[in-house]
């Protein structure tokens, strides 16, 4: 099943949304979770209009989703003169299994304009290897994803550095818009895992997104760039930030996780 594919079965149903989402974007035991804040996204997008940039996505993952029918309920908090806040929530038999707080706000007159450069942007992902994908050793929704590290090492490789840097893209062909830009945000592993000798699990508690450009629609095939580094982390937890680079080498979002790992 495409990204594009599983987006496309939203429907509405009983005054929310429903999905249907098969194995393959599992991750662990709950489905993918760039998938899962995508979907909530594309839900609020029913009420909001496109007009309305997507500024800012919190994401609280609060238990496993399980593949099959995915029930979404949301609603706008506010509109306001430049901004909606709006909420939406992945919930099973009234238990909430994953939160999703969006913000789209329009753009206006500023004297600021901070545009960060991207380090060693003339790399080219084409000539790396890929780590291919192993069934049964890797979460399956990787094998939607072409992932090259340009920096840093791969999981469990005993890393003494804690940071990566890795080019990813959506595997199929497909038209990508915003909710394509939210699933790679999450789909690199986290750096600590890297510095870990033997596998272990790890899980995403809470995550938080900010765009800062809305071009999207790059052709399937390009490289996106993941600058990763757990800035600290202890007793089994990480934090970690993120910088994603669109295929023109300009910022698209800052990426900020609370990470829980067990090993």
């Amino acid at each position: 099943m495409l990204f594009s594919e599983a987006l496309a079965t939203l429907r509405a149903a009983d005054g929310g949304w429903q999905a249907l989402i098969g194995e393959d974007w599992l991750q662990g035991r709950t489905l993918f979770g760039g998938l899962q804040a995508a979907l909530a996204v594309r839900a609020l997008r029913q009420c909001i209009p496109q007009q309305w940039p997507l500024r800012v996505v919190q994401t609280t993952f609060i238990a496993p989703v399980p593949p099959g029918p995915v029930r979404i309920e949301g609603h706008v908090l506010r509109t306001g003169q430049s901004a909606i806040h709006a909420q939406a929530r992945i919930v099973e038999r009234g238990q909430t299994l994953c939160s999703v707080l969006a913000i789209f706000g329009q753009g206006r007159a500023s004297a600021l304009r901070l545009t960060p450069a991207q380090p060693d942007r003339g790399e080219r992902a084409d000539e790396k290897t890929e780590l291919p994908y192993g069934a049964g050793t890797a979460p399956p929704f990787t094998q939607h994803f072409v992932m090259r590290w340009t920096g840093g090492r791969p999981p469990f490789s005993g890393a003494t550095a804690n940071t990566t840097r890795i080019h990813v893209r959506h595997r199929e062909a497909q038209v990508l818009d915003e909710t394509h830009a939210i699933a790679l945000a999450d789909t690199v592993p986290s750096p600590g895992l890297s510095m870990l000798t033997q596998p272990a699990m790890a899980s995403s508690l809470t995550w938080m997104l900010e765009f800062v450009d809305h071009r999207f629609g790059f052709p399937h095939e390009a490289f996106w760039r993941m600058d990763t580094e757990v800035t600290a982390g202890g007793d089994g937890y990480l934090a970690q930030s993120a910088l994603l680079w669109n295929p023109d080498g300009v910022l698209c979002a800052l990426s900020r996780q609370s990470v829980a790992v067990f090993g």
